[in-house]
């Protein structure tokens, strides 16, 4: 058997599954985030690990199997982190994650060095503050001290491999999303780290995503349970990683959107789309010689979740679902209400770190039900400049599959039908999407499937949302009205004091 472990925001959502890729168990091991004004999100890398073991430890219970009958594992993370070690391997302050947009003026010296363009067309990003790169010139500008004990610089999933086999490694997808990796060559971009002035040497070294880092260290055996002889499979990126985890592992697979803390919509292609508005970015796929274009906002489930937060009467209670009903019916239509969704800034197709979110509109009839939907809408509306961006480039899609926590919503599942004008499909496999695709990762890496096609049949459509031609016509006007709201306000959210 193999678990697969999804080092997300949030949490840590573990699977365990056969030989086939079946999906046995499935265990969530919480964990905090430090989000703070200033535009901080951190995360005690220490938390990723122990999730790992907590997790890894539910799933053997709950399955009631033999730990020795588990032969494997395998890491998906959030990409972009900047987790910063000293020549023993411990961090030297928490991780700086994907959401942290801190590093502003980073950035902006390594567009004045390297140029907008040029370096969007070697490192298929933009250069941008949430990146690792930018995070990593941050905490030397600002925090020298610290700096002045950094010898390794490296992402979520790489340090928790670290603790589990004592190798230091990361993948190409991983990779891909620091800012320091050329698309081009599959190297670290020596001209973007001295643009930088960052060593070269603070890198890991890169791996494919199915090889084999290495087995449990005596201490990992001991705090797993698990044999020393279990291997680890290196794994990748959650947003590659999710593109298996929803089937598309070759380009005539289609498109699919994540929806999780953060979401993003993404397709398998044989090389790096290059936008020439520079809207969309590409990854590289953990399926050797494919890429990943996508299209990513910040704050997409995590809109959902600030809205319950701040609304719901008993936070504890779970009353995002009953909000969520609420906003589907007739009483709720929003009448002339938009809600903005940019809680941690913007990437793609926006790419302002200082965009903030708002409702426009506001009338004193709007309550509850008004607003959760304007939060629905409003990420979808979002969503429908990141499709359109692919569409200018000759890229449309008649459906689109779903997986992350918030596909299992129906309602908002059907929002997005009818504002994309585009079929949308939600997979059999969801929540555990993530684990899921890193699982078919780890049985190519353990010689237990010859290829990727596995993903295919490990999860499937089951459910379709079809758009209906009414609510699309209505929806592609007050899509442009909203475009006008976030252009309208820009000058006065890149003026602020944000």
């Amino acid at each position: 058997m193999l678990i697969a472990h999804d080092l997300g925001t949030t949490g840590n959502k573990a699977s365990l599954h056969d030989e086939h890729g079946t999906l046995l168990h499935s265990a969530t091991v919480s964990y905090p985030a430090n989000f703070a004004a200033g535009g901080i999100a951190e995360q005690d890398p220490d938390d990723w690990y122990n999730a790992v073991l907590e997790a890894t430890a539910q799933l053997i219970r709950a399955s009631g199997t033999d730990a020795s009958g588990i032969t494997g594992m395998v890491i998906s993370g959030q990409m972009m982190a900047a987790v910063l070690l000293d020549d023993g391997y411990r961090p030297v302050r928490p991780a700086i994650i994907w959401a942290d947009t801190r590093a502003s003026e980073q950035a902006d010296q390594l567009n004045e060095r390297l140029g907008e363009q040029a370096a969007y067309n070697v490192h298929g990003h933009r250069i941008n503050p949430t990146y690792t790169l930018s995070k990593v010139m941050w905490v030397r500008d600002n925090e020298p001290d610290t700096f002045a004990k950094v010898r390794h610089v490296c992402v979520a999933k790489d340090y928790v491999i670290h603790r589990l086999t004592g190798r230091l490694a990361t993948d190409r997808s991983d990779a891909s999303a620091t800012n320091a990796y050329d698309i081009t060559k599959g190297e670290w971009s020596r001209e973007t780290l001295a643009a930088a002035d960052i060593d070269p040497a603070l890198l890991p070294e890169i791996l494919e995503s199915t090889d084999v880092v290495g087995t449990l260290t005596a201490a990992a055996a001991d705090a797993t349970g698990l044999s020393r002889d279990t291997r680890i499979v290196m794994g990748g990126g959650d947003g590659p990683i999710a593109a298996v985890g929803a089937g598309v592992v070759a380009p005539e697979d289609g498109a699919y959107i994540a929806m999780g803390t953060s979401s993003w919509i993404s397709f398998a292609a044989e090389k790096p789309l290059l936008d020439p508005s520079m809207r969309t970015f590409t990854f590289e796929h953990v399926v050797p010689g494919l890429t990943v274009p996508t299209a990513t906002m910040q704050a997409a489930g995590a809109s959902a979740t600030w809205i319950n937060e701040l609304l719901s009467p008993d936070p504890s209670g779970a009353t995002l679902n009953a909000l969520v009903d609420q906003a589907s019916t007739e009483d709720a239509e929003t009448d002339g209400l938009y809600f903005l969704p940019y809680l941690l800034g913007e990437r793609s197709p926006k790419w302002n770190t200082h965009a903030r979110g708002a409702f426009v509109g506001i009338g004193r009839h709007h309550g509850r039900a008004h607003m959760t939907r304007a939060v629905l809408e409003g990420v979808a509306f979002n969503l429908a400049e990141c499709l359109r961006a692919f569409g200018d480039g000759g890229h449309e899609f008649d459906h689109i599959d779903a997986v992350g926590g918030g596909a299992a919503s129906d309602v908002w599942l059907q929002i997005m039908a009818d504002v994309w004008g585009a079929t949308v499909r939600r997979r059999s496999v969801v929540g555990e999407a993530n684990s899921l695709g890193a699982a078919v990762v780890g049985l190519v890496g353990l010689g237990m499937a010859d290829d990727f096609s596995p993903a295919r049949s490990l999860s499937k459509a089951v459910a379709e949302f079809t758009p209906d031609a009414r609510a699309h016509e209505r929806y592609r006007e007050r899509f442009e009205r909203f475009q006008g709201a976030y252009d309208a306000l820009e000058p006065w959210m890149n003026q602020g004091d944000n």
